[in-house]
C-alpha cells in the first residue's frame, strides 16, 4: 500500500496534464498539491513539507530545469521526477546530473509512472532512515580524559553548544583545539549544517580575502572562474577560524566587518552576500598580549571571545596520558591490521605518564604510532619507549652523540631538522615570520614542520 502521508506536488503549465495526474495520483491515496509554474513551486516548497515533485521541464518563465537547479542549491532533498513532452537522451542526462531522480515522456504510461512514484518514495525513506541512524553515531573522536582539568572542558562544552554564542579555544600546539570546536558544532543545532575549518596561518596573506569570502570570475590574475569562499560555505553551519592569532591586521579588519554585518562582498563583486555563520576560533597565542603589542585588534578579540574556553596541556592532566595512548592504539588498529595485536604493558604506561610532552596530544599520538612500528613482538614495554622514544628531548650539544647512536638516516635528518629551526627561532625571538624568511621557506611551510615536529615555544 503507498503512503497515505505521502505528499506529491505536480508542477506544470498545461492544465489537462495537472489534473490528470492529480487524479491518477489521488486514486492511489496520495495527497496531491498542484502549481503552473517554477516560481510557484519554490513559494510552495518554501510553505509546505513534500514527499515528491513532478516537475514539467517546458514551461513558460522558469523552465524545469532552472527550477531544478533553485530546488537542489535551496538544500530541499525530496526527489524530483522530471516530465516532458519533447524528450531527449541529452536533456535526461542534463536532469539526472542535476539531481532529478527519473524522467518520464508524456503522456506518461500509468504502470511506469506509478512504479516510478513509489520508488522514490522509497528511497526517500530509506534516506531518512540513514540520516537518522547517521546521527546517532558518533562521528568525531572522543574527547578522551576523566580528569578534572578536562571534565571541566567537557562541561563548558556541553553548556555553550546548545546557544548561538562565538567561541574562542585557547591552548597550546597539540591540545586538542579543533577537536573541543567539532563537538561544539557536534552538540549545537546548527550540527546538521557544514563545518567549515580555515588554517588562518597557512593561508598567504595575498589569497586571504579570496579564501574567505569567494571571487568573481576574472577578479583577478588566475581567477579563472567563480570561487565561493569559505564563510559562504559555512552558511547555516559553523566556522572555525584557527591559529586566528597569526591573521593579519588588514585581514583581522574585514572578518571583523562580515562578523558585524552579517554580510559578505566576493571579491571582484558587487554583490552583498547575507550569510548565517557561528564563529569558532582557536589559538596558542595570549591575544591579550598581542593586543598590547599592536599585533591583535581588540574590537575583533572582543567579538570572538564571547565565550572563552581553555584547553588544558598534558602537564596538567597525566592521568588522562594512559587512556589517551591506548586510545590511540585501538584507532591505529582500525586503520591498519599490522597493529592488531600490539598491546601495552602497564610499565610502558607508566614510563608515558612520566615523560613531558611538549607537543601534547598530537606528540603522544605519533610517539603511540612509532612505538607500535618499533616494538619487538605483540607488548610495548617499558624498554621499549626507553629505546624508541630516547632521542625526543636532544639538545643541540648531543647531535654528534646522536650520529654515533643512530643507525637509521631518516631519524637523524629529522632530528637534527628538528634541533636547527628551535635554534633558529631562538635567534629570532621566536618571530615565526622573520625565521622563515631568515631561512629562505614561506611560512605556511614553517608551520607545517612546527606541527610536525611539534615545536612550540
Amino acid at each position: 500500500m503507498p503512503d497515505k502521508k505521502a505528499h506529491i506536488l505536480v508542477t506544470d503549465d498545461e492544465k489537462a496534464i495537472r489534473n490528470t495526474l492529480q487524479e491518477i495520483l489521488e486514486f492511489e491515496d496520495y495527497t496531491v498539491s498542484t502549481v503552473e509554474s517554477g516560481k510557484a513551486a519554490l513559494d510552495f516548497v518554501a510553505e509546505n513539507d513534500i514527499d515528491l515533485m513532478f516537475l514539467d521541464i517546458k514551461m513558460q518563465g522558469m523552465d524545469g530545469l532552472e527550477t531544478l537547479q533553485a530546488i537542489r542549491e535551496k538544500g530541499y532533498e525530496f526527489p524530483v521526477i522530471m516530465i516532458s513532452g519533447h524528450g531527449t537522451i541529452e536533456i535526461a542526462v542534463e536532469a539526472t546530473k542535476m539531481g532529478a531522480y527519473d524522467f518520464l515522456e508524456k503522456p506518461p504510461d500509468l504502470n511506469r509512472l506509478l512504479i516510478a512514484v513509489r520508488n522514490a518514495l522509497s528511497q526517500k525513506n530509506l534516506e531518512k532512515e540513514y540520516r537518522q541512524i547517521k546521527k546517532k553515531l558518533p562521528k568525531i573522536q572522543e574527547i578522551i580524559g576523566e580528569s578534572s582539568a578536562i571534565d571541566k572542558v567537557k562541561k563548558m562544552i556541553a553548556k555553550v553548544a546548545p546557544t548561538q554564542s562565538r567561541v574562542l579555544i585557547t591552548g597550546e600546539n597539540g591540545t586538542g583545539k579543533e577537536l573541543v570546536a567539532k563537538w561544539i558544532h557536534e552538540k549545537s543545532p546548527r550540527s546538521a549544517g557544514p563545518f567549515v575549518e580555515v588554517n588562518c596561518a597557512a593561508i598567504p596573506s595575498e589569497l586571504f580575502e579570496s579564501e574567505l569570502f569567494g571571487h568573481e570570475e576574472g577578479a583577478f590574475t588566475g581567477a579563472s572562474d567563480q570561487r565561493i569562499g569559505k564563510f559562504e560555505q559555512a552558511d547555516g553551519g559553523s566556522l572555525f577560524l584557527d591559529e586566528i592569532g597569526d591573521m593579519s591586521l588588514e585581514a583581522q579588519a574585514k572578518v571583523l566587518r562580515a562578523l558585524q554585518e552579517s554580510k559578505i562582498t566576493r571579491v571582484g563583486g558587487n554583490e552583498t552576500i547575507s550569510v548565517d555563520v557561528r564563529i569558532l576560533a582557536a589559538t596558542n597565542k595570549d591575544l591579550e598580549k598581542e593586543i598590547e603589542d599592536g599585533n591583535f585588534r581588540e574590537d575583533l578579540f572582543h567579538r570572538i571571545s564571547v565565550i572563552p574556553i581553555k584547553v588544558p596541556p598534558l602537564r596538567e592532566r597525566k592521568e588522562d596520558i594512559p587512556l589517551i595512548a591506548k586510545a590511540c592504539l585501538q584507532n591505529l588498529k582500525k586503520r591498519d591490521v599490522s597493529f592488531s595485536s600490539i598491546s601495552f604493558s602497564d610499565d610502558a604506561l607508566q614510563s608515558l605518564q612520566k615523560k613531558e610532552w611538549s607537543g601534547n596530544v598530537r606528540q603522544l599520538q605519533n610517539a603511540v604510532e612509532r612505538l607500535g612500528i618499533m616494538a619487538s613482538g605483540d607488548e610495548i614495554t617499558k624498554e621499549t619507549v626507553r629505546d624508541v622514544l630516547k632521542t625526543r628531548d636532544l639538545k643541540a650539544e648531543d647531535l654528534g652523540k646522536l650520529a654515533d647512536e643512530t643507525q637509521d638516516f631518516q631519524e637523524f635528518k629529522e632530528t637534527a631538522e628538528r634541533l636547527f629551526l628551535v635554534k633558529q627561532l631562538e635567534k629570532n625571538d621566536w618571530n615565526i615570520s622573520q625565521t622563515a624568511e631568515s631561512i629562505g621557506i614561506q611560512r605556511s611551510h614553517m608551520y607545517t614542520k612546527l606541527k610536525k615536529y611539534n615545536i612550540e615555544r
